[in-house]
């Protein structure tokens, strides 16, 4: 009985081959994870950008209505301002927006625009319509978001 006991004692843990190859599965599956992980990535912050924008627009729009008056839009490189009372008026400044009224974009997302400034009027449609680009710095790839005549703000 004290034989059998102390062989029970002395197998206990695991050999340096089953370790080896839990290690190896484990690099298997992330060498084959990893890259799709990386790709899920950059396009939900490529499409997390896009809606962003997307409500921001949609503020711009809901302050045009709230307030009677026409409200511009307008982009820099990660950011958008919103200016009432048409491209030359005054700077809105409200919830979300740093000290100079600018919206800023999260993890680095840019806008271009190849249309004028989108323009909202008091009833919420857009008197100039614009086409935006916002593109992903990390792999410069980019989608559009779209402000259309009627107001309506679409991702393709």
């Amino acid at each position: 009985m004290k034989c059998q006991r102390r062989l029970w004692l002395d197998s206990r843990g695991f050999s340096l081959t089953e370790i080896l190859v839990v290690l190896a599965v484990i690099a298997i599956i992330t060498t084959v994870g990893v890259p799709a992980f990386l790709s899920y990535w950059r396009a939900a912050t490529l499409k997390g950008g896009s809606q962003e924008l997307r409500t921001i627009l949609n503020r711009a729009r809901q302050v045009a209505v709230s307030q009677n008056t026409t409200v511009c839009v307008v982009q820099g490189a990660n950011k958008v301002q919103f200016l009432t009372g048409g491209c030359t008026g005054a700077v809105w400044t409200g919830p979300g927006t740093d000290g100079g009224g600018w919206f800023a974009l999260q993890n680095g997302i840019n806008i271009t625009s190849a249309t004028a400034n989108v323009v909202f009027n008091f009833m919420g449609a857009a008197t100039t319509g614009g086409v935006y680009t916002v593109q992903n710095p990390m792999d410069n790839a980019t989608q559009t978001v779209t402000v259309s005549l009627p107001g309506r703000i679409t991702i393709p």
